[in-house]
């Protein structure tokens, strides 16, 4: 049968799939934790603010009538990352994907940042990508796999100036994502970065109308707008189904054309 070899559009069936989203209650984490829900994902939102966490979440379940859960956490926490994972597997049994987008930026000129400017940004970007996914990592092994989605930035491939936190973050979470895919592979458990360019969140909204974004940034993309925030679902739908399966270590540019330059 042409179905059984050639599948098309249903492997990208979430049905019965479950997810943990880390920085999910809004901006890109909320969109991508919609997208999965949409797909049939049930999905588990995870912030540092908990109110945020359990209103969120409740919308998505009463949008898409899956099975919806949240939790309060720090994710640069160890035994809070843990818990993260732990709380998963009591509400869904199970851990099927990942996705990291917890993560801060800030900005400045080196010689006017402090350390613990920088050492804040790789706290969160960094160290907690690499901590809830070792929480994680466990359960995907004992099920037989999984899928992580990890969060780089088209700054992550190339400079801007006054962002040496970020930057660096990023690439260093592009590298992770590399060699996670590389440690993982045998046990079916692929490992992939999305790699967004200027989308109008929270994040941006301080620099949205500064000289240096319309010329900079928004002025180097090809299609010299704002990504929106629906432009963000098809990739993290994609990473997280079957239609990926044979995709790992892989970086995926979401930047309307920033890095073609």
């Amino acid at each position: 049968m042409i179905k059984d070899n050639l599948p098309g559009i249903s492997q990208f069936d979430l049905s019965g799939k479950s997810a943990v989203i880390t920085g999910g209650t809004k901006g890109l984490g909320f969109a991508m934790a919609a997208g999965l829900a949409s797909a049939g994902a049930n999905v588990m939102l995870v912030s540092r603010n908990a109110g945020e966490a359990m209103s969120a979440a409740k919308n998505l379940a009463e949008a898409y009538g899956v099975i919806t859960t949240s939790i309060s956490a720090d994710m640069t926490n160890e035994s809070q990352a843990k818990l993260v994972a732990s709380h998963a597997m009591l509400v869904f049994g199970k851990i099927d994907i990942l996705i990291n987008c917890a993560g801060i930026n800030i900005r400045g000129p080196i010689d006017e940042l402090s350390f613990k400017s920088f050492t804040d940004v790789m706290d969160t970007n960094v160290n907690g990508t690499w901590l809830v996914s070792r929480a994680v990592v466990p359960f995907m092994k004992e099920s037989g796999g999984g899928r992580i989605i990890n969060l780089g930035s088209a700054l992550g491939l190339i400079g801007l100036a006054n962002r040496t936190p970020y930057t660096a973050s990023k690439g260093a979470v592009i590298q992770m994502t590399r060699t996670l895919a590389l440690e993982l592979a045998p046990f079916n458990i692929l490992v992939n970065v999305i790699c967004p360019g200027p989308f109008l969140t929270e994040m941006n909204i301080p620099i949205a109308d500064t000289v240096e974004t319309k010329e900079k940034i928004l002025g180097a993309t090809a299609l010299k707008r704002w990504g929106q925030l629906k432009e963000i679902q098809g990739v993290a739908i994609f990473l997280a189904s079957d239609a990926s399966s044979y995709m790992t270590g892989s970086v995926l540019s979401v930047d309307g054309g920033w890095t073609a330059g």
